[in-house]
């Protein structure tokens, strides 16, 4: 059992990294619609997005600024933790030096069919100006 919920866990943070790399449009809709549920929301900065429509186009947004340029890749840092519901992680953005531009300490809360119900992003690395 505990090797099932390792497993599935470190499938969830791949998955969550990946969305923020994949290269296509339509890719990235149907990964957070395998990710989040229906009213899932991502909390950063004191702003929310919620529902799939609007965290697509938050991470749409977030894919053309800093990853489309080629200038960053998202990656986790290797701190993956879970209690029950709660994933915990810190994801990066990554140079292609793999030096680490920026980070937040990421919270999931998921539902019980294991999709993320609440997505909490805390800076703890801010991007240089």
């Amino acid at each position: 059992m505990l090797q099932t919920v390792e497993k599935q866990t470190a499938e969830i943070v791949a998955e969550y990294v990946a969305v923020w790399n994949e290269t296509g449009t339509e890719s990235r809709r149907l990964a957070v619609e395998a990710l989040w549920n229906s009213d899932g929301a991502e909390f950063v900065e004191g702003v929310a997005f919620r529902g799939h429509d609007e965290l697509c186009a938050r991470i749409n947004g977030a894919h053309k600024q800093f990853v489309a340029s080629g200038l960053y890749t998202a990656t986790a840092a290797s701190d993956v933790s879970r209690h029950d519901d709660i994933v915990s992680f810190t994801i990066q953005l990554s140079t292609p030096e793999d030096e680490v531009a920026w980070a937040a300490r990421v919270f999931l809360v998921l539902d019980g069919e294991g999709l993320i119900r609440e997505d909490y992003q805390l800076t703890v690395k801010a991007l240089a100006a």
